[in-house]
Order: structure tokens, then C-alpha cells, then sequence
């Protein structure tokens, strides 16, 4: 049984993986940061309160890009399952060339996506697209080699920004819309935020499409918690939720962590 941890900046994503299957999710604050004994009670307490006992756990898996939250989360590990986790992190075993510069600046969670899009679609061009905390588009070739890619403001962090930057702007609730003309303030954000973001997407893929991929189209891919919310703009081939915990279940067993 194998327990996979996405931690974000604002939520800490938890998937158990039974025979290669994802069975079990729950999510916890990752804003809140805790000891290794309160993330230790949690996932125990959480397993637990879902049916599955936590001495089950035979492999843990990490992706985290709050490096504060890394020491604590590796001592829960060994703490309180006697493991210690395979972390997403230069010179683990990726299956991917990376084209970035410096690979080391390559987040963790970029990696993920990417070995768990290669993992879905072996021999063909990629683009993934995963609305987290911050937004990022991100090509892989076919060879598979990570090209790189674009980071930008998440739709809830720009928001934010409109709501603690301003006087007058409220905060609103993210939601699909149908009008390119808000009648109110609140519509007006809500449009903003969402035909942006359409726009953003569109655009960055097809500028990558062109560069890297024009000989042969990519599959896109959508992830994260805000994809669902562009349902119906025909922005993605896939809409993968759980990319990133696909890409932890890979990356174990190319470094022959399972067998």
C-alpha cells in the first residue's frame, strides 16, 4: 500500500494507491504549518477514520513545494509509519531528460505532472496545465524531455491580489460564467478572473504548439483543483485531477521502490 503526498501551498493532497490503484483521498491545510507529531496524528487519525490501518503504508511517497514543510514531513514518516519517503527532488530516478537551464530550479510538483503525463501518454508531445496556487504550462516532448514552461498567478492568489490590493474590489466566488460583460462588480471579477484565464491558456498553448510541437500536436492536459472549473472551453484533451499523485505511484517504481 502505497501513500502519496502532494503538499501545495495551500493544501496538503493525500492519495493511497492499492495494486496501482488510486482507492482513498483527503486533503489537510498546508497553510497552518505543523509539527511532525501533528502531521503524524493526522494521516494515522485520517487513515484510520477511512477504513485503512496505517501499518498497511508500505511506501511513502512526497512532492512538496514548501521546503519548510519538508524536514517535518520526512520525520512524520519515519516517526510514525517507520518509512522513510521517497521525496521529489534532484537525483531521484525521473525517466525525463530536463531542459531547464538549471534542472534544480525545476519544481517538484512540475516533475510530478510531468512523469505522470508521460506515465498516461508514453511517445507523444505534451502539455500540461495545472491550476494550483500558482498556475503553470509546461511542454514535454515525446523523447520524454521536460522543455519548460510558463508560471503564472493562480486564479484564487490573483483574487487575492484584487482583493488586498484595493480599496473597493471584494472578495468574490470563482465560478464558470457565461458573459464576456459583468452588470456588477462582482460579476465584473468574476468575468475577469475567468476569461483571462481561458485567454491565458489558449494562447500559451498554442505559442508552444507552434515552437515545439508543430509536426506533431500535443496531447493537453489539465490539473489541479481549479481545471474543472474551464469545463466546456475546449482547452484541454484530459482533464487528469490526480496528475501529480500518478506521478508519485511512477516515480516509486522507477526507483524501484515497490518491488
Amino acid at each position: 500500500m502505497l501513500l502519496c503526498l502532494d503538499v501545495g501551498n495551500s493544501q496538503i493532497y493525500c492519495g493511497i494507491y492499492v495494486a496501482d490503484k488510486l482507492t482513498l483521498q483527503f486533503r489537510r491545510t498546508s497553510i497552518v504549518r505543523s509539527s511532525s507529531d501533528e502531521l503524524g496524528i493526522f494521516l494515522r487519525s485520517a487513515l484510520r477514520e477511512n477504513g485503512v490501518e496505517p501499518d498497511e503504508i508500505e511506501q511513502i511517497a512526497i512532492c512538496c513545494v514548501v521546503p519548510d514543510m519538508l524536514y517535518s514531513l520526512r520525520s512524520c514518516c519515519q516517526k510514525y509509519f517507520e518509512i522513510d519517503p521517497l521525496i521529489m527532488r534532484p537525483g531521484i530516478k525521473t525517466g525525463l531528460k530536463i531542459g531547464y537551464k538549471d534542472p534544480k530550479e525545476v519544481g517538484a510538483d512540475r516533475i510530478a505532472d510531468a512523469i505522470g503525463a508521460v506515465k498516461l501518454h508514453p511517445d507523444r508531445n505534451l502539455i500540461v496545465i495545472d491550476f494550483g496556487t500558482a498556475t503553470t504550462v509546461c511542454a514535454i516532448s515525446k523523447s520524454p524531455e521536460f522543455l519548460g514552461g510558463n508560471i503564472i498567478p493562480g486564479v484564487r492568489l490573483s483574487m487575492d491580489a484584487l482583493e488586498e490590493k484595493t480599496a473597493q474590489l471584494p472578495s468574490v466566488e470563482i465560478v464558470p460564467v457565461t458573459s464576456a460583460i459583468g452588470k456588477t462588480t462582482i460579476e465584473s471579477i468574476q468575468n475577469g478572473l475567468y476569461w483571462s484565464n481561458v485567454g491565458m491558456v489558449k494562447e500559451l498553448v498554442a505559442r508552444m504548439t507552434q515552437e515545439a510541437f508543430a509536426d506533431d500536436p500535443p496531447v493537453v492536459i489539465g490539473t489541479g483543483g481549479f481545471a474543472r472549473l474551464f469545463d466546456g472551453q475546449d482547452l484541454f484533451d484530459e482533464v487528469v485531477p490526480d496528475l501529480i499523485l500518478e506521478g508519485l505511484r511512477e516515480a516509486v517504481r522507477l526507483n524501484g521502490l515497490n518491488e
